[in-house]
């Protein structure tokens, strides 16, 4: 019995194994099934006879996959055109219109980027070979064309008798020496006419009376236009016929006697075009008026290209006015008695020498940018529009709320203001009210529009600098609770009501003022002598 019971336990667990073994193989072939099902989805009649050798079937699967990809490419190479590689073209667009990149170019055949130079750059003028007369030929007959003589434009300080003196010197040597032509307003022909040494009925002296320039100011400014004769008297002076008042286009170069305010002022008198600026100093700080009323004459006959500076000449106008101390310290004379010190021994950098001012008959200029200010009603209708030289303000007035402003750079939302007011400056204006408010101060060759808001209710809104192609636009929101006042360079103060916007872009006439070395050697000079741009104690050594 027991030996019964032993087979019978052995052959159980046979027949055990057996099913094992069955259901194993029915698992391989079922596998193997698949395999061949989906080769032939893939190669349809071509299937590889399955063997096991399954790297064969890899192989020549391979095979035929890199075949069918070579007949499509073979396909595609009928289509050769479309696979070429195309040159980028690189263009500047604005708002309204696009044009070819200036120093953006594209290089080599994978169409790389680069720059062919700077952004900005000194600029600089020269004259030709001044001739009083030129021949020129007409179609008919040969005639003989005598050019107009230069015209300087004169612009003094108001009552100021010392400038007056020192500007009547000026126009006698210019007049009797160098046949220069004078152009004067009517406050300072007044006080000519109590000069006996001058004579106004002269042809080389004319009243400068200048029409409102077309399409600027406020109301019917803004529509001028100055197709009607002028009258007989201007402010009690009398125009002769045969002499008439001189315009904003006969002024070949302006020359500035006194301060700061005067040369905004010339800058708003063109708001056009504007011919180049001698800014002489003759006011109390004279950041933007580099000459001294000293070196005045002949820096007008040097930007006239009537006097030409070599390198063989002797440079009277650093050498007139300079003087070296014993410490070191070279010490420069300006107007009114402004020193300006700057520190030239220094032991381990040397400075390059000053440029001689017209130095072969080129003269260093800043052109500064001015910014086109629009005012619009809230219907869309122009109110007025300004040339602005310094800078744009909206605050809030006599208000007692924070002014509440939408601005949009591009159409873009930029920010919402709630502050006392927000500033745009030009980089001019950078070292005004924009710098007191704590903004950057940037260099006048910088094309840029800076945002500075006026005490802001937060503490993360901080001043932001622009490109100058973008457009700038701010609105009194409907829900403001009063209004906001804007004013153009401090002056024509206007109320915004509710809906009432400014729009805010660069100008295309820049105002040149005359350099005397380069636009940034006087701007630092200017930075260090007016506002002792970051100076202290040198530290002494170890």
């Amino acid at each position: 019995m027991l030996f019964i019971k032993m087979m019978t336990y052995h052959m159980s667990n046979k027949i055990l194994a057996i099913q094992l073994y069955i259901i194993l193989l029915c698992h391989v072939v079922r596998a193997f099934t698949s395999v061949q099902h989906n080769i032939q989805q893939r190669y349809g009649s071509n299937c590889p006879i399955i063997s096991t050798r399954l790297h064969s079937t890899v192989e020549e699967g391979t095979q035929k996959s890199s075949d069918n990809t070579a007949k499509k490419i073979k396909i595609n190479d009928t289509q050769k055109q479309s696979l070429v590689k195309r040159k980028m073209e690189v263009a500047w667009c604005n708002h309204d219109s696009c044009y070819t990149a200036i120093r953006e170019q594209v290089v080599g055949e994978h169409n790389h980027f680069e720059l062919t130079g700077p952004a900005t750059g000194q600029v600089v003028y020269s004259w030709e070979k001044y001739s009083m007369e030129s021949q020129t030929t007409n179609k008919e007959s040969a005639k003989l064309v005598v050019a107009s003589p230069p015209a300087v434009l004169l612009l003094v300080k108001h009552h100021e008798e010392e400038l007056i003196n020192v500007a009547v010197d000026a126009i006698e040597e210019l007049i009797n020496n160098w046949g220069v032509q004078v152009l004067v307003d009517s406050t300072f022909r007044k006080d000519l006419d109590k000069i006996d040494s001058i004579d106004l009925d002269s042809d080389m002296i004319r009243l400068f009376d200048p029409q409102p320039v077309t399409g600027f100011g406020s109301g019917e400014q803004l529509n001028n236009i100055n197709d009607n004769v002028a009258d007989s008297t201007t402010n009690g002076i009398s125009k002769s016929k045969e002499q008439p008042p001189a315009d904003l286009s006969d002024a070949d170069l302006v020359v500035t006697l006194g301060g700061d305010g005067l040369l905004m002022y010339a800058a708003h008198v063109f708001s056009g075009p504007v011919p180049p600026i001698l800014p002489v100093a003759g006011g109390s700080m004279g950041f933007l008026t580099p000459f001294a009323r000293e070196e005045m004459l002949e820096a007008i006959l040097i930007s006239l290209g009537l006097k030409v500076i070599t390198d063989d000449d002797e440079d009277d106008i650093d050498d007139s006015n300079t003087t070296n101390d014993s410490s070191g310290l070279t010490i420069s004379q300006r107007a009114l008695n402004n020193m300006q010190i700057e520190a030239t021994d220094r032991d381990d950098y040397h400075e390059k020498p000053p440029l001689k001012f017209g130095n072969n008959n080129q003269i260093c200029i800043s052109m500064r940018m001015r910014l086109d200010c629009r005012i619009f009603s809230s219907d869309g209708s122009l109110k007025s529009r300004y040339a602005v030289l310094n800078e744009v303000v909206i605050d809030r007035g006599s208000s007692p709320y924070l002014a509440s402003l939408e601005c949009f750079c591009d159409d873009v939302h930029l920010t919402t203001v709630q502050a006392d007011g927000i500033i745009f400056s030009t980089p001019t204006g950078s070292t005004a009210y924009s710098m007191a408010a704590g903004g950057s101060v940037v260099h006048p060759a910088v094309p840029s529009i800076l945002v500075t808001p006026i005490c802001p209710h937060v503490l993360s809104f901080r001043s932001m600098v622009f490109p100058d192609h973008v457009v700038l636009r701010c609105y009194v929101p409907s829900d403001a609770r009063s209004s906001a006042c804007v004013y153009f360079d401090g002056q024509h103060r206007t109320e915004l009501n509710r809906g009432d916007s400014v729009q805010i872009k660069m100008s295309a006439h820049p105002v040149p003022t005359i350099n005397r070395q380069d636009h940034s050697a006087d701007w630092l000079s200017s930075l260090k002598s007016n506002f002792n741009f970051n100076t202290r104690v040198k530290q002494k050594p170890l």
